[in-house]
């Protein structure tokens, strides 16, 4: 009986696809259409959401193995480990298009072009009724943010790149040659204008995160700076830097933003009043980076992973006197850390300081976070370990024991050493040194004001970037767009060798080279990566690769 039914069931099927000349065209009802996506906003804000995830943040650059990316591939830090040995590449000037250490960013920004390409080509012609229509038309506006950004990183490794701006077919001429820096720069600059237009200044409840006018402004101030800089700007056009001067007065006359009172809770404190555009993360739900231990010293459990260099201490003033330790007659060798810059006791893990509840012992012999201590082959090979970022109220991290501390792309100390700085270059310095001062003055900080001119007033916008932007990816670009690297990266990195007598625990202190490094003229720029020349002849190789 059962055998008859089922003949009769085929029977059945066999007659109605006869009889149904669409039914190979009738959509599979377990799965969905693309066109299933464009038209449902919950979908659409689901792809948009997985484009900002998609998008390089410095907790992870792509991968957890590359946390503490770039302050590894400056003057900044040291990595330490397997990954370590990838950044050699680009340390010791082999740098090549066939081996690009860990600056293969290429693909990933693309990736996140081409979900940005594919969402406002389907997006254009759409019409939603008046309730739904603002959140389709808002994000629109995070899309073009999200391609401007990811094209704004790409020019800023590579110079000009190919701009595509809608997603390939199989018809389509895919031998697209790189565009000019300028005309990257153009472009960028447009689609954040027109992102502003479409964000509001700020969301609330489930929206908070997103990006807003002011990140669209914000990010728009970062490339006129870049661009008028002497790397992008060599014959020093004035115009560029007047550009430069009014995108970060825009985010500055909005009035929506403030320096926080704490520069340490500035990084730790969610969405406060300096934050202008962050990459939350939720680690509750998901593991996402495991900050706590990767940075944590190996006295605490900690992985060590990141090491700044005694070369990034010296950029930290003294306290009394605004001036470098080896400008400072008050300077004692013998006990280093004293009576410096709040931000250096905010930023940097040094033996001796105060740590949850104890001190930082990074000396020889037996030092609890030094190689002698617990597990050592976790300690630091330069006598620091990073504070900035971390949660200390986390004690023995793990994976699945760290903070959810964001990661802040832009923040409005940024905005107001971008404006500082373009005022310094249009000749204008009672600008430049008020805005410097108002860093300086935040309630946690309060250093001597400067009232330096001239050449001197440079070296001091510079060293305030080292110091107010620390450990926040700035470091990388800003020597080479400023044209300084072949001075800055061709400087040994050096360590703290702390010696303590067992006897009297008098200390002595010896600062070091550990590791030589090499900076060539071509390196300004990274090349390239030689498979997408394979791929696309039409692409020409920057200059010296």
């Amino acid at each position: 009986m059962m055998t008859n039914l089922r003949l009769l069931l085929v029977i059945l099927l066999i007659f109605t696809v006869s009889c149904n000349d669409n039914f190979l065209e009738r959509k599979p009802l377990d799965s969905m259409s693309e066109e299933d996506v464009w038209i449902d906003p919950n979908l659409i804000e689901f792809y948009v959401n997985n484009t900002y995830a998609a998008m390089i943040n410095g907790f992870t650059n792509g991968t957890p193995a590359y946390v503490g990316f770039y302050m590894a591939l400056c003057d900044e830090a040291y990595r330490r480990g397997n990954q370590g040995a990838i950044y050699e590449t680009l340390l010791q000037g082999q740098l090549t298009p066939s081996n690009m250490a860990p600056l293969n960013l290429w693909p990933y920004y693309y990736a996140v072009i081409t979900n940005c390409n594919i969402f406002l080509e389907n997006m254009a012609d759409k019409e939603f009724n008046t309730q739904v229509q603002p959140r389709t038309n808002r994000m629109k506006g995070e899309m073009k943010f999200l391609r401007a950004y990811a094209y704004s990183k790409l020019i800023s490794l590579y110079g000009g790149v190919p701009l595509i701006t809608k997603p390939f077919r199989l018809d389509d001429d895919f031998l697209i040659p790189r565009n000019s820096y300028d005309d990257c720069v153009e472009f960028i600059v447009n689609e954040l204008n027109e992102a502003a237009a479409l964000l509001s200044i700020s969301y609330s409840g489930t929206d908070i995160g997103r990006a807003t006018r002011g990140a669209a402004l914000a990010i728009k101030s970062r490339v006129l700076l870049y661009a008028a800089s002497q790397l992008n700007n060599p014959n020093n056009d004035r115009g560029k830097w007047q550009q430069a001067a009014d995108a970060a007065k825009a985010v500055i006359d909005m009035g929506v933003y403030d320096l926080y009172p704490s520069y340490k809770e500035t990084f730790t404190v969610p969405y406060n009043s300096e934050v202008i555009w962050v990459r939350p993360f939720n680690n509750r739900a998901r593991v996402e980076h495991s900050l706590e231990q990767w940075f944590y010293p190996n006295g605490s459990t900690g992985y060590g992973q990141i090491h700044p260099t005694h070369n990034a201490t010296e950029f930290f003033e003294m306290k009394e006197t605004g001036l470098l330790p080896k400008d400072d007659p008050a300077y004692n060798p013998e006990n280093p850390y004293a009576d410096r810059d709040p931000r250096f006791y905010d930023c940097i893990l040094f033996d001796g300081a105060p740590w949850q509840d104890r001190e930082i012992e990074t000396f020889l012999p037996g030092g609890l976070d030094s190689n002698e201590g617990p597990e050592g082959w976790n300690a630091t090979l330069t006598g620091y370990y990073p504070r900035k970022f971390v949660d200390e109220s986390i004690w023995r991290p793990t994976a699945n024991n760290c903070s959810n501390t964001h990661w802040v792309y832009i923040r409005y100390g940024e905005i107001l050493l971008n404006y500082a700085e373009a005022m310094y270059y249009l000749g204008n310095e009672d600008e430049c040194r008020k805005y410097l001062n108002l860093i300086r003055d935040r309630l946690s900080v309060q250093m001597p004001h400067i009232t330096d001119s001239g050449s001197q007033l440079e070296l001091r916008v510079r060293n305030e970037r080292y110091v107010e932007l620390f450990f926040e990816e700035h470091r990388f670009f800003d020597v080479r767009r400023w044209r300084i690297a072949t001075q800055t990266e061709n400087i040994p990195a050096f360590m703290a060798d702390i010696r303590k007598d067992p006897d009297t625990g008098e200390k002595t202190y010896n600062f070091v080279s550990f590791q030589e490094r090499i900076f060539l003229e071509h390196n300004y720029v990274a090349p390239i990566p030689q498979g997408e020349i394979d791929k696309n002849p039409n692409l020409k190789q920057n200059t010296g690769y």
